[in-house]
């Protein structure tokens, strides 16, 4: 389905050749969630087809599942269009979809939400319009100053410095190349497949049926996005111990000041080796893209994940929410 047309609105399919669009209305915004980004959202659409268009001069970028229609990111314009958007976008997703409960709009950032309400208090036909909907919390990005994860200075990073200095001792013969995923790619899908076999073994029960459900879609996500990695402007690092694979990680540019770590997998059995290699691959951000901060994501509701990104104590936490209709 290349494209489709819902209340005389044509969307389009979202492919590669979107992606300098996209980003010429990201660069307006100047927010730093690691969700808006063009590359975020193309490789997590690998297994869910995705649609945009331009809705009152708002990028409106849908996802379709099982045929029915929701949002991956909010309207991104200018704030004086954000509400006539997000009207629109519900008007596209209602007639569309089977039910009103399907149509959403995810990862709407804290700051677009606070202007949209400055702006419904002037005028309380807007607001009585927003009755129909509800606003609700979701999870929340994870916000480091580059500086703190690279020196790891202080006793709040004792364990963090110890964890480093034990891999570097025990491993000696361990190196670090840029990712290339034409040398790269079997050797880190070889890895993904034994990380999943071991998170499981160590996860809470109550947490591994969820982390299976996921697991799918990550695979094929890391696929594309080395399928798709200079194209994307991608930047990632490889570790090998003993001329094997142990640890791979990727990340990117959100927006000046804010580079983001997609994705990071390590051997499990390597300890130490995760500690090491975020450290090494923050050093590069910086280098790479003068990041004063580094966004490593959400926790996706896992509470070990949450646990670690926690340990590296996070200047900022950065909210994100989910607009439904009552």
């Amino acid at each position: 389905m290349p494209t489709f047309s819902v209340c005389a609105h044509k969307l389009k399919h979202f492919d590669i050749k979107a992606k300098a669009l996209m980003e010429t209305y990201l660069k307006k915004l100047d927010i730093n969630i690691s969700d808006y980004t063009f590359a975020a959202n193309y490789i997590w659409l690998s297994n869910t087809s995705g649609f945009y268009t331009i809705i009152h001069n708002s990028f409106c970028l849908f996802a379709m599942a099982g045929g029915e229609l929701f949002m991956l990111l909010p309207p991104l314009g200018k704030k004086d269009d954000f509400y006539d958007a997000i009207m629109e976008c519900f008007r596209i997703m209602n007639a569309n979809n089977s039910s009103r409960y399907f149509a959403k709009i995810d990862y709407v950032s804290e700051k677009m939400l606070e202007d949209f309400v400055n702006d419904l208090e002037q005028g309380t036909i807007i607001y009585e319009a927003m009755q129909d909907f509800v606003i609700e919390r979701k999870l929340v990005d994870y916000l480091y100053k580059s500086d703190n994860l690279i020196e790891l200075r202080g006793n709040a990073y004792h364990t963090k410095r110890n964890e480093i200095n034990k891999f570097k001792k025990a491993y000696p013969n361990f190196y670090i190349e840029l990712l290339n995923p034409n040398n790269h790619t079997n050797d880190i899908m070889l890895l993904f497949h034994k990380w999943v076999q071991d998170r499981i073994k160590y996860m809470p029960k109550e947490e591994a049926e969820l982390f299976l459900e996921g697991i799918y879609q990550e695979q094929h996500a890391i696929k594309r996005m080395l399928a798709n990695f200079y194209e994307l402007e991608l930047i990632g690092i490889v570790l090998f111990i003993d001329n094997e694979l142990k640890g791979f990680t990727v990340g990117e540019r959100i927006n000046y000041n804010t580079a983001s770590v997609i994705i990071e997998k390590t051997d499990f059995e390597i300890l130490g080796c995760a500690q090491f290699l975020f450290r090494e691959f923050c050093k590069i951000l910086k280098e790479t893209y003068n990041s004063i901060y580094i966004n490593v994501g959400d926790d996706m509701g896992f509470e070990n994940l949450k646990k670690v990104k926690m340990s590296y104590r996070p200047d900022q936490l950065i909210p994100k929410y989910t607009i439904y209709q009552k």
